[in-house]
């Protein structure tokens, strides 16, 4: 079987590309040590088995990132068959940097030039031979959108694979050819050490990688440069390298571009990001598409069609009652409709089985599970727009225009990223906060990211969204927590920010916008059916336990005798003493509180488990617990599980970056004291409505204190 790895930068298509080649052999998984993807599939068209591996989108093999050091390793250690490095054609200068350092390593490499027909349309000509000449390795004009070029690209990585290749270096043609020289028979000294070349260069640029591994040989190195001329060789040797890399590129680009292109014409892109990232009206658009987006998944009145029909003029299951339902309320009803038929169906079976028996499969297991199978259609719904608006380059879009706002919170736009895949997961949300440069920002953002309602949590909304005003404003509901969770993480961020010692410490922010182009349906289809396992998955194992559990305690007593009142079992009584500390906030008053104790301690597990427990509760009580919550004290309940500690995964991704115990334990009571509080404000905001004015004054005066100038300030502008 021959590996063959895909390299490039980000946004060069390479994703696009992987895609195409493997489709749904795909496997998704994590690299051993680090939470950054890994893609492994196969291409199957090949009479010979190929086994493809996506490797992280980089912009260099410098160990800066996890992504980098990901896939250095990946390169100089397996070893792969073959290197498929994607070029995007219309942003070639740049690509061609991280193309001089594959170069180097000692693996068959084949540029995929993608994009070519973006690169036409902007009046750019490329000479494939030249570049062929120049490079010393194969070049095939591809575009992996259009699946145009594909089979010629993979005929060619096929025939390269079958061949050894010394890697070469363009230092070698530069004024460091004379440390390349020296530093040369240092490196090949060194046993079972293979890609002298690139070793050589990473020895020149004071790799750390390179000190920590071979120290005594970066000793020689040093003295060698040292006794060089320093008239030539002044200043960083890293940055020496980086120079000769962009010289060569510089050198030959004109050989190989031959370009029409207007420097001062709009493109496309350009003329839509006029509006889409116009700094009066960027943050509304994006709050405006959010919101259509949660209308078309959770509205039980789709395009508010009820003010057009007459009241009691129809009743229809599924697709709604005086009103139309959304697309993803009808899907979420229909797989509901089912899951209630099968319910009945096995009560019909069990009728004769045992109580307990019935009452685990019925009542607990399936009560349960089907709670959480009816959210699978709203979830795939909502992912469905989100890659949407990933893939046609917009949510890139959303972190540019989010940097202004994000750096009077203390961050900057960079972490807008981490916390935006928050949406998805907490667990990659909090792992991407190790790419921020300054430890307060990433310490800040981590302790945000809960504040993001992830896709677990979803299941809690929709399902208070299907009850509150009878689901007719399902899609408000959800869009509200989500703006609840914004609006809290700004406030914590202000707060947070003006008390720290190192305020207006946010790195800069630099980020590639890529050309909006046309979602791939293969790519999206892929990405939901991942989404789709990933939840599947943890409902059959995770969930599936843990309700299995709950059933137990709460139809047990402590004298193992099953009983018929809930109030009586294990759960309910332990739930009880405990359930005394959220009285103020609301939801824990009433015959039925403690059971929303338990669901909010359950879902530490998986935040699944909420609506999954409360499932199971109404499946044993017969009573439909939601319902019986006042409104203010609905929204109580989510806006504590919305902002309090996240699942056990997420807990531990946090461990692990902060890398302190203190700064830990600071970080989990934070997220418990802001959820309380928040979730008591909800409540008596909302119960007693005279408190809404003297909120909002509080709110007005936290923001002038805010922003006013402290007197440290005041000397720094002095100065």
């Amino acid at each position: 079987m021959l590996r063959f790895a895909l390299a490039g930068n980000p946004n060069s298509g390479k994703t696009t590309l992987f895609n195409s080649l493997t489709g749904s052999t795909a496997q998704v998984g994590n690299w051993p040590g680090v939470t950054v993807d890994k893609k492994v599939g196969t291409y199957k068209t090949s009479k010979e088995t190929v086994q493809v591996v996506d490797l992280p989108g980089i912009y260099s093999l410098s160990p800066y990132t996890p992504e980098e050091v990901v896939s250095r390793n990946f390169l100089i250690d397996e070893k792969p068959d073959c290197v498929i490095n994607i070029i995007d054609a219309t942003n070639l200068e740049r690509n061609l940097y991280l193309t001089t350092q594959l170069l180097e390593i000692d693996v068959p490499v084949i540029i995929a030039l993608n994009m070519m027909d973006a690169a036409l349309e902007l009046g750019e000509k490329i000479d494939i031979d030249a570049m062929m000449k120049i490079f010393q390795v194969p070049v095939v004009p591809i575009s992996a959108l259009k699946n145009e070029g594909l089979d010629t690209l993979m005929q060619k990585a096929l025939i390269v694979a079958r061949h050894s290749r010394h890697g070469w270096s363009v230092i070698e043609h530069s004024s460091l050819k004379q440390v390349f020289d020296q530093v040369h028979p240092l490196v090949e000294s060194l046993p079972s050490i293979g890609s002298h070349t690139f070793h050589i260069v990473k020895f020149i640029e004071g790799d750390e990688m390179e000190k920590a591994m071979h120290p005594h040989i970066y000793q020689q190195v040093q003295e060698i440069e040292s006794a060089l001329p320093l008239d030539n060789f002044k200043g960083d040797f890293g940055g020496k390298v980086a120079d000769a890399r962009y010289n060569f590129i510089t050198e030959h680009f004109s050989e190989i571009v031959r370009s029409n292109y207007n420097p001062h014409a709009l493109t496309k892109s350009d003329k839509i990001d006029r509006i889409l990232t116009n700094k009066w009206l960027g943050i509304p658009i994006f709050f405006l598409t959010m919101l259509l987006v949660f209308h078309i998944v959770f509205s039980h009145d789709f395009l508010f069609l009820s003010v057009f029909i007459p009241q009691n003029s129809f009743d229809i299951p599924i697709i709604g009652t005086d009103a139309i339902n959304s697309p993803g309320v009808i899907l979420s009803e229909a797989v509901t409709y089912i899951c209630d038929l099968i319910g009945l169906g096995l009560s019909s079976i069990l009728k004769t089985a045992p109580t307990w028996l019935n009452g685990l499969i019925v009542n607990g297991l399936w009560a349960g599970l089907s709670t959480v199978l009816g959210f699978i259609p709203l979830i795939i719904a909502l992912f469905f727009f989100i890659t949407l608006l990933e893939d046609s380059g917009y949510m890139s879009r959303a972190a540019f225009i989010m940097d202004r706002a994000f750096r009077r919170m203390g961050l900057s736009g960079r972490s807008f990223v981490p916390l935006l895949m928050s949406f998805g997961c907490a667990v990659p949300g909090i792992m991407a906060t190790r790419t921020l440069e300054s430890e307060k920002e990433r310490r800040l953002t981590i302790m945000l990211t809960p504040f993001f309602s992830c896709s677990a949590k979803l299941q809690i909304w929709a399902a208070f969204g299907a009850f509150l005003y009878q689901g007719k404003h399902a899609g408000l509901v959800v869009f509200s927590i989500y703006i609840l969770g914004i609006l809290v993480s700004i406030i914590a961020a202000l707060l947070l920010s003006k008390l720290s010692r190192n305020r207006n410490s946010s790195s800069p922010f630099i980020m590639e916008l890529p050309a909006y182009h046309v979602p791939q349906a293969k790519n999206v289809g892929l990405h939901l059916w991942e989404k789709l396992k990933d939840y599947l998955h943890r409902a059959a194992t995770i969930i599936a336990g843990s309700i299995v559990v709950i059933w137990f305690l709460s139809s047990f007593s402590f004298s193992f005798q099953m009983v018929d009142n809930i109030d009586y079992s294990m759960l309910g009584q332990i739930a009880k003493v405990i359930n005394y500390i959220f009285y103020p906030l609301g939801w824990a008053q009433g015959s039925y509180g403690w059971m929303y104790t338990v669901a909010s301690f359950t879902g530490l597990v998986a935040k699944e488990m909420v609506p999954a427990t409360l499932g199971t509760f109404a499946g044993i009580s017969e009573e439909a617990l939601i319902g019986s919550l006042s409104l203010p004290a609905a929204f109580s309940f989510m806006a504590f599980n919305l902002l309090t500690v996240p699942c056990m995964a997420s807990v531990s991704a946090a461990r692990s970056e902060l890398r302190s115990r203190r700064k830990f334990i600071e970080t989990i009571l934070f997220w418990i004291a802001t959820s309380y509080i928040v979730s008591m404000i909800v409540y008596w905001v909302g119960t007693i409505t005279i408190l809404l004015p003297v909120l909002l004054i509080v709110l007005v005066l936290f923001f002038i204190w805010i922003f006013l100038p402290s007197k440290k300030d005041k000397r720094l502008v002095n100065q």
